[in-house]
């Protein structure tokens, strides 16, 4: 499933697919209140039959505190976890919120999707 944001010139673009109970949502540009929706689609905290969420956010360019909203809402319940390299900008936002700690990270998508996530505290 994949979704653009705007027809001819999207900002944000978001893709979605499915290994098992685990759901792999693949971002890139920029990501804010105008950008969101089909975001907060993919990352809905309540879908059925998802017991992890895997964020490959390489291509992100901007996050602001809307989108890091959408992020954190299914990570109250289950894990989420950043796959990849981090960008700069979306690192700093979540180290300056302390939003950091609400994620595992992995090197990659492959090992995001087996590792084990030790629960969070609470």
């Amino acid at each position: 499933m994949s979704w653009d944001t705007h027809e001819s010139e999207a900002r944000s673009h978001v893709d979605i697919r499915s290994e098992g109970d685990v759901r792999i949502v693949v971002m890139a540009g920029e990501f804010d209140m105008d950008t969101v929706a089909e975001l907060r689609i993919a990352m809905d905290p309540q879908a059925p039959g998802v017991a992890r969420f895997v964020l490959d956010v390489a291509g992100v360019t901007f996050i602001d505190s809307t989108a890091l909203s959408v992020l954190l809402q299914p990570a109250l319940e289950r894990p989420v976890v950043l796959a990849g390299t981090v960008p700069p900008r979306m690192a700093r936002i979540l180290e300056i919120t302390g939003a950091d700690v609400a994620f595992a990270t992995a090197p990659g998508v492959a090992e995001a999707t087996t590792m084990v996530v030790p629960p969070r505290n609470r």
